[in-house]
């Protein structure tokens, strides 16, 4: 409440000052974070979209909508449907491909002051192996995020992402391809969480994000059919959250590199949950959906938990419910 000016002036001097003494950077092995906040894969565009409402200069980073060497249109629809606490996607990886990106998009990306991380997909290998030659530092992009939850369509149908060799295999791959940090995005979808970070640790990876959705369907009971064309999506939002916090603290035990939590992020008490099962950064999905404003929110809110606690970095909170 305004009392008088120069009490309101004397206020704000202490909040800008409060604001210094909390140290928000963030090292994720080769990458160093503005801050802990991201936004991830598929929610954000590439960059430009949420402009008006949060500035992602405001931001640690943005991961850019995933990627595959070829255009994609994306799966029929419907390919969205709302769920109690979250959602369902079976969007499809729909992007302009690799060459459109390059000539359309990435000069536009390039100018993005904060972290900018490129999302990449494939069916094969050598769709993994195109995608990494394609990003190097200098380009524009300062690290790659690997998305191994899609089908492996020579080996049968299989995920990259619920095999440890698999997952191993085109890590190590991207990684030789590239000079930029490897950021490896797992899937929940899996028998044993800890053995597939494991396995993309011994791949060669920088940083985990963690977790990818999970598998879920969603029947309209009227027509007596799945809502969604594909028939399952990816579940995301705060249902899954529980999740995401128990894989992210077995994770943090169990690797030597850093880990970025996501899943159900909306609120900072969300945020810090993540950060204090061993999560160094964190990112925002679903949360972007719902309330453009939430990266910023979060920010302030984890500042202030920081400010409140004693804390003098938000480092010094990664872990400490362990």
């Amino acid at each position: 409440m305004k009392v008088n000016g120069k009490i309101e002036d004397n206020y704000e001097n202490y909040t800008e000052k409060s604001k210094e003494d909390i140290d928000l950077t963030v090292e994720l092995g080769p990458l160093t974070l503005r801050n802990p906040i991201i936004t991830c894969s598929g929610t954000y565009g590439f960059g430009d979209e949420y402009a008006p409402y949060c500035p992602v200069e405001k931001l640690g980073g943005i991961t850019l909508k995933g990627l595959t060497p070829e255009q994609r249109l994306g799966n029929p629809l419907p390919r969205l449907a709302e769920t109690p606490a979250g959602m369902l996607n079976s969007v499809g990886l729909e992007n302009p491909g690799l060459e459109d990106f390059l000539q359309s998009y990435l000069p536009k990306v390039r100018e993005l002051p904060t972290t900018v991380i490129a999302n990449i997909s494939g069916f094969s290998l050598r769709d993994y192996e195109i995608m990494a030659n394609a990003f190097q530092a200098g380009s524009g992009i300062d690290a790659i995020e690997v998305n191994i939850s899609c089908p492996n369509v020579k080996h049968g149908g299989m995920h990259f992402g619920t095999h440890p060799d698999s997952a191993q295999e085109v890590i190590a791959l991207v990684k030789a391809k590239t000079n930029l940090p490897v950021i490896a995005k797992l899937s929940p979808n899996v028998t044993d969480i800890v053995q597939m970070a494991k396995a993309v640790e011994q791949g060669g990876a920088d940083i985990i994000s963690m977790i990818n959705t999970l598998l879920g369907m969603s029947i309209d009971i009227e027509r007596r059919q799945p809502i969604l064309a594909n028939k399952v999506g990816g579940l995301s939002g705060p249902a899954i959250r529980p999740v995401a916090v128990r894989m992210v603290w077995q994770v943090a035990q169990a690797v030597n590199i850093p880990i970025i939590g996501m899943g159900g992020i909306l609120t900072w008490q969300d945020a810090a949950e993540f950060m204090l099962a061993g999560a160094r950064a964190v990112s925002i999905g679903t949360g972007n959906f719902v309330n453009p404003l939430a990266p910023l929110e979060v920010l302030e809110g984890i500042e202030e938990y920081c400010r409140r606690h004693g804390f003098a970095a938000v480092s010094d909170i990664v872990g400490l419910a362990h």
